[in-house]
């Protein structure tokens, strides 16, 4: 704890045996015969998910990790929208503990004291840069609920620190021999900034496809080939099903300006307000060796403006930007934008929308490089939203709510008496005036359906599929399901058991099937034949669109970008800035199960000038990123060596025991939880 850094080595132990002997209880309470772990918190929780080398991995630990990714969006974002599962959010832990390993091993581990000093640093005084002197005696429990907030626990939070230096002095071990020449600098800036103006035409087995004919003799010789790979394993169920728009349902209800005004009344002061008002003063960055000339001038004109606090008055700030701001639309309207900024949560890295968390009269305490310039802003007033103003949107949501509630009572009704009649048309034609519906709008019938497949106004819809995986006779009925824009209510019309589909059935995926394989053993030789038809950049658009592919043209084309359609790989890459301005890639380039033949009708190399003032700079992003590759090549080697040994065992039933709804993915470049250099 702070208020004991300075004594961390003689105290830890104490803290160590009490840490121990609190994990004893736990250990009776929680695990005493009986008790069910899975009601225990997930970050509280030390059941074991793991283990690397003897040393254990708790449902804490990954769930704290779920916590700290999401963190680094600023909780903007769901984890499931990033993409990972829970067992690569525990194998990420793993590597955590493997690191922590191997630094022990190789006698990098830090000391108490390393740990102690490392946080320290959390508490410099921000205007001296000094470290503060905590008092021990008034600031212990400040420092506690610290640790508390940011880790659960003060031993957590320790724990962190003393793996973040495990993790820097392995790294500076392990990658203390690599290096970049200067001739590898130079040629990465030249592969970063050259641009180049392409045509291509994409060869795609899909569109090959589309021109092959196939006879019903060879779809039925491929069909009796390949039809147990057609077998369908589950039921697959005909439903008949009544369906209630939402929208429709409330398109007729009054909304009375009372209940809107009751709405506007509710609302809380944020979503009140119109948006805020913002200055900005904009630096323009002509060329990049000038950056940091440009960034200077920047902190210059904000250490003027916020003098000895964080504040300027408006019209300070509209002199300053009228003076320097290089945005002529702006400037002359002292730096205020034409527009007012609200938050946007689908764009939290937005430049404008930063200065609404400021507070009126706030300027940008640094400068803010965007989009390879430099800006300043000031957030003044709110601008409130009146109940006119907000009266469209007030509308559109209680109409949406009450729709809601239309829509579900109507289709409560509307299966109550389909249960009766048994007559989806009947029930239609009673309710169809209520619904605002036409009655062929609201019955609908569904192919042979069986889980997981998509169907047509509905798509794939799991509480559907519940609903109609209970019905198994004729006329049976199921509960009402909120589907897309409405309810759904289904009916059982017929049911086929599992079987090999015969080749009527199932005829259109036979034919896609051998169009399909006979395109991909064609691809290749069309996009030569193709290739060699073709000189120069000039002809092919016509040559392309003859042979019947895709033809497109990108402007400024980057190494590393994505060429339309066409996808991205590194063999694209090295064929494109291998090409001279007029050339064309005359072997076909394969991506995925496509060929690309590409052609460059301008190739800009960049001004080598220009690369002397980035050359140092230039020099250390390259070799932290290589230093970044051979370390975790080091560390994925070592986890391969633990598996291969038997030394890593994961304790699956408990990982599927965890929630998997809040998926994480690390940021691109970042294997570990730890800061890069």
């Amino acid at each position: 704890m702070l208020k004991q850094l300075g004594r961390l080595e003689r105290t830890r132990s104490i803290i160590i045996v009490g840490f121990a002997v609190l994990m004893a209880v736990s250990l009776i309470v929680f695990y005493a015969p009986g008790r069910n772990t899975n009601y225990l918190e997930p970050t509280k929780s030390t059941e074991v998910v793991a283990k690397v080398n003897g040393s254990e991995v708790t449902v804490a630990d990954v769930a704290l990790q779920k916590e700290a990714v999401q963190s680094r969006y600023g909780g903007q974002i769901s984890l499931a929208q990033l993409g990972l599962t829970n067992e690569k959010i525990l194998d990420g832990v793993i590597q955590r503990k493997i690191i922590e390993q191997e630094a022990l091993r190789l006698g990098l581990a830090p000391s108490q004291a390393d740990v102690a000093a490392e946080i320290r640093k959390q508490f410099r005084d921000p205007t001296t840069g000094q470290y503060v002197n905590l008092d021990p005696d008034k600031d212990l429990e400040k420092y506690r609920q610290i640790a508390v907030s940011q880790s659960g626990d003060v031993e957590r939070f320790e724990q962190q620190f003393h793996d973040q230096l495990a993790y820097r002095n392995l790294r500076a071990f392990i990658t203390s021999s690599v290096t970049v020449s200067d001739e590898e600098v130079e040629d990465n800036y030249r592969r970063e900034t050259t641009t180049l103006n392409l045509t291509y035409v994409l060869v795609s087995p899909e569109k090959l496809a589309e021109k092959i004919t196939v006879s019903d003799d060879e779809l039925r010789a491929y069909y009796e080939q390949h039809k147990t790979d057609y077998r369908i394993d589950e039921p697959q169920k005909k439903v008949r099903y009544l369906y209630i728009s939402q929208d429709k349902a409330g398109a007729k209800l009054q909304i009375s300006d009372k209940d809107l005004r009751e709405r506007y009344d509710q609302m809380s002061p944020e979503n009140k307000q119109a948006g805020v008002k913002v200055q900005q003063i904009f630096l323009r960055v002509a060329r990049p060796d000038l950056d940091a000339q440009v960034e200077q001038k920047a902190k210059d004109l904000i250490a003027k403006l916020r003098g000895t606090g964080s504040h300027a008055t408006k019209e300070a700030f509209a002199e300053a930007a009228r003076g320097n701001s290089e945005d002529p639309a702006t400037a002359k309207n002292g730096g205020f934008l034409n527009r007012l900024v609200k938050k946007n949560p689908n764009k939290p890295d937005a430049l404008y929308e930063r200065a609404v968390d400021m507070q009126p009269g706030d300027v940008s305490d640094i400068p803010i490089k965007y989009g390879g310039n430099w800006y300043i802003l000031r957030r003044d007033e709110a601008v409130p939203k009146t109940f006119e103003e907000a009266k469209p949107e007030l509308l559109a949501s209680l109409r949406n709510s009450r729709s809601y509630g239309v829509a579900a009572k109507l289709a409560e009704r509307a299966q109550a008496r389909l249960k009766e009649t048994k007559d989806p048309q009947k029930v239609a034609k009673e309710l169809a005036a209520e619904a605002n519906m036409q009655p062929s709008e609201m019955v609908k019938e569904t192919d042979y359906i069986r889980p997981g497949d998509d169907v047509p106004d509905i798509g794939s819809n799991q509480q559907f599929e519940q609903a109609i995986a209970v019905l198994n006779n004729p006329n049976d009925v199921g509960e009402r399901t909120g589907v897309k824009g409405g309810f759904a209510i289904p009916m059982f019309v017929d049911k086929k058991d599992p079987r090999i589909p015969e080749f009527d059935e199932i005829k259109n995926k036979v034919a896609q099937a051998l169009k399909q394989e006979r395109a991909k053993s064609q691809v290749e030789q069309n996009a030569r034949e193709l290739a060699a038809a073709i000189n120069n950049p000039g002809e092919i658009k016509a040559a392309g669109e003859k042979a019947g592919f895709e033809v497109a043209t990108e402007q400024d084309f980057k190494l590393g970008a994505t060429l339309g359609k066409a996808g991205t790989s590194p063999a694209l890459d090295e064929a494109i800035y291998a090409l001279k301005q007029g050339s064309i890639t005359k072997t076909p380039v394969k991506v995925g199960d496509s060929w690309v033949i590409v052609g460059a009708t301008q190739r800009v190399d960049p001004d080598m000038a220009t690369f002397g003032p980035q050359r140092a700079g230039r020099t250390s992003q390259l070799l932290t990123n290589r230093q970044n590759q051979v370390f975790d090549d080091y560390i994925s080697k070592v986890q391969e060596r633990l598996k291969q040994e038997g030394k890593i065992t994961i304790y699956k039933e408990v990982l599927a025991s965890l929630q998997d709804d809040e998926p994480v993915a690390a940021p691109p470049g970042q294997q570990f939880p730890f800061p890069t250099n």
